[in-house]
């Protein structure tokens, strides 16, 4: 059972305290599901105010009448959600063990609906803080995290290195790490979304890129580190790296492993060879262009043939070309890119590689 004290009055405050509090106590967004589901703040709950369909007969009314108006028809679609809303918050503390009765409340500007919500809460004995500016504001803190200037160091590697195991291997020696073809739900390539659920949206992989670059600069201030990420062009599949954080990744040392054509070719073997071909051919069809005319026909006809080694032969040789075109497309490459030799895709191994040279550099 929770247990309500007299709750102190409802406080507004700034995003930074918000946030603060946030890691401690649960978010509310009580913007439309509608609006939830296109970008909302991490870890969040849903606690809509209206629905879809009331928000926009509630928000024509302000627009086309008056605020007064609003207000009244806004009344009995909030009326009839107060229990349930009271019952949402209470279920989502006692299932997050929190018998503290804290809350925190925003809306998209911190206007009405926050404030009508966080009224109900704190009358029932929730201590509410609500978002000054609400999610608005929370967007212009993300974009600032963009503007900041980190500590990146980047993984390189021709397509089918197996770039992505050796972030996680050093993700679990405790190194700051972000994943950012996990956050884009795209592994990068044609190859990219054969086995991905959807993307999400460009503001929701932005919301997440953010909360990912605040807290790993708290830990690599913390601990004297960098934060680890993968080399990538900008557009990963249908999002985009915010410009001024690619900037940065473009103008950090890069470790480049350099991997034989064969091993590869059996990673992207192994990892995509058992994917639709109607979804492979689709993925061909979509760099046609880049690829040309003769390799596009002689990449399907392998496939339609169940030649798909030679198939992904063709689309990883055109992989090639086009990621050593990126890696030497940046300043002072010479002193920025560092190579290691591999024999092969393991990740351990190669992980092994990579941090043996980080200690004789720091021991030099």
């Amino acid at each position: 059972m929770l247990v309500h004290l007299q709750a102190m009055a409802i406080e507004t405050i700034h995003i930074d305290a918000f946030l603060s509090l946030a890691q401690q106590y649960p978010v509310f967004d009580v913007r439309s599901p509608a609006e939830f589901e296109h970008a909302h703040i991490p870890q969040a709950f849903s606690l809509p105010l209206f629905t879809n369909e009331e928000r926009t007969i509630v928000g024509t009314h302000y627009k086309q009448i008056n605020k007064q108006q609003a207000i009244k028809t806004a009344l009995p679609f909030f009326a009839q959600k107060m229990v349930p809303m009271i019952e949402t918050v209470e279920n989502i503390l006692k299932t997050n063990n929190n018998i503290q009765s804290t809350v925190l409340v925003h809306c998209w500007r911190g206007g009405m609906r926050s404030a009508g919500v966080a009224w109900l809460l704190n009358l029932y004995g929730f201590q509410v803080y609500t978002l000054q500016g609400g999610y608005k504001a929370y967007r212009q803190w993300v974009l600032h995290q963009f503007e900041k200037k980190y500590v990146l160091r980047v993984i390189g590697g021709y397509t089918g290195s197996g770039k992505t195991k050796i972030l996680q291997q050093l993700a679990k020696q405790q190194y700051p790490v972000i994943d950012l073809e996990g956050l884009a739900r795209h592994k990068g390539s044609a190859f990219g979304g054969l086995d991905t659920p959807a993307q999400p949206t460009q503001e929701m992989f932005e919301n997440n890129l953010a909360t990912q670059l605040y807290q790993l600069q708290t830990k690599a201030v913390k601990h004297n580190a960098t934060i680890w990420l993968e080399d990538e062009s900008q557009r990963i599949g249908n999002i985009n790296i915010p410009l001024s954080f690619f900037e940065q990744m473009r103008h950090a040392p890069v470790y480049f492993f350099n991997i034989p054509f064969e091993a590869r070719l059996d990673e992207i073997m192994l990892t995509y060879g058992s994917a639709p071909k109607e979804k492979i051919v689709n993925a061909i069809l979509r760099i046609k262009k880049r690829l040309g005319g003769l390799a596009t026909k002689n990449a399907i006809n392998f496939l339609l043939e169940d030649n798909i080694k030679d198939c992904f032969a063709i689309l990883l040789q055109y992989y090639d070309k086009a990621y050593t075109k990126g890696l030497y497309n940046r300043a002072h490459v010479e002193q920025m890119v560092t190579k290691l030799d591999a024999p092969s895709t393991n990740a351990s191994n190669n992980t092994y590689l990579l941090t043996t040279l980080l200690k004789t550099k720091q021991d030099g």
